[in-house]
């Protein structure tokens, strides 16, 4: 088993990281981007269980609220392939072009392609480590889904090719992250989270899981020139009828210097993911500053069942 210090996840997360003691052990890597000017976006995943023997991968583009391609892949062969130096599950390609900095994402079908590059514009941020405080009730978060869980903004550059032969240039930013540990989706009742880039260069991880035992969070944010802790949030969250979906939201932030970062924000596209009794609910967003800033990002929220609730 390879050791499992901070230090040692951090330089090799991109990486085969072993671990035959915890069941479910898990590595995974999710990018994710929208381009105002084309109205296009994607979410792009990968997830690796070494002790079930399972893998998982999707890849949803839509453009202007409908989808392009719709690719999910929930229970596939394990294997020991990492983006560093490359892995490919079902046609989606991760590839390391620079530790920590950049990775290459492509998509293969014969009706769609995508040939995107993410590049690191802030540095990578561990939400677990640097937004963990002692205000919290519970460390689920970090005690079910992840040991280490970096987040970071990036440049997104590519194109993607339509089925029409089409091809659209992306030239925008969007998030990737990365995570190590394990991933027990039963010890959460419901978290809901938003990862907005705004104009003004404000970017934010703001997650909020519920469990038996209280309340869990990652919270980080970066004003435009470092990353910070979060010292505390509120959110108001007004969901469709089917009780999954973000309709709206509504959000207050304020940052370890005191300053409050008051947002709101309101999908644009909507997808959802099973993972068996555990459900994950993303949506692109517009977002909003008091000031009138504009941002986009994901909203996500995840669900189990039976039912546990939606946080509301």
């Amino acid at each position: 088993m390879s050791e499992l210090t901070l230090e040692a996840m951090q330089r090799d997360c991109e990486k085969l990281i072993r671990n035959s003691e915890i069941r479910k052990w898990n590595q995974s890597y999710f990018f994710n981007f929208y381009d105002r000017h084309t109205g296009c976006g994607a979410f792009i995943r990968m997830g690796f269980l070494q002790n079930l023997g399972e893998s998982n991968c999707w890849a949803i583009f839509f453009r202007d609220g409908k989808p392009l391609f719709l690719r999910s892949n929930m229970n596939l062969p394990y294997t020991q392939d990492r983006p560093d130096p490359g892995v490919t599950l079902a046609g989606i390609t991760f590839k390391v072009e620079k530790p920590l900095q950049s990775c290459r994402v492509t998509v293969a079908h014969e009706d769609f392609s995508a040939d995107l590059v993410w590049d690191q514009l802030f540095e990578l941020c561990d939400s677990i480590h640097v937004g963990k405080d002692d205000k919290s009730d519970d460390d689920a978060i970090g005690r079910e889904l992840s040991f280490y869980h970096p987040e970071g903004v990036c440049s997104v550059k590519g194109a993607l090719r339509l089925k029409n032969g089409e091809t659209v240039t992306i030239d925008t930013t969007g998030w990737r992250d990365i995570s190590a540990g394990p991933r027990n989706w039963s010890g959460l009742h419901h978290y809901r989270l938003v990862w907005p880039i705004f104009d003004n260069g404000m970017a934010c991880v703001a997650v909020h899981g519920i469990t038996d035992h209280g309340h869990s969070y990652q919270k980080i944010l970066h004003d435009g020139t470092r990353w910070m802790a979060i010292d505390r949030m509120e959110e108001e969250i007004e969901y469709y009828e089917d009780g999954v979906r973000f309709k709206s939201g509504h959000w207050k932030i304020w940052d370890e210097t005191g300053r409050l970062w008051d947002f709101t924000g309101k999908p644009m596209f909507h997808w959802h993911y099973p993972f068996d009794t555990f459900m994950m609910v993303e949506q692109m967003m517009e977002f909003r500053l008091a000031d009138g800033t504009l941002g986009y990002g994901m909203g996500e929220g995840g669900f189990n069942f039976p039912w546990r609730g939606n946080g509301n």
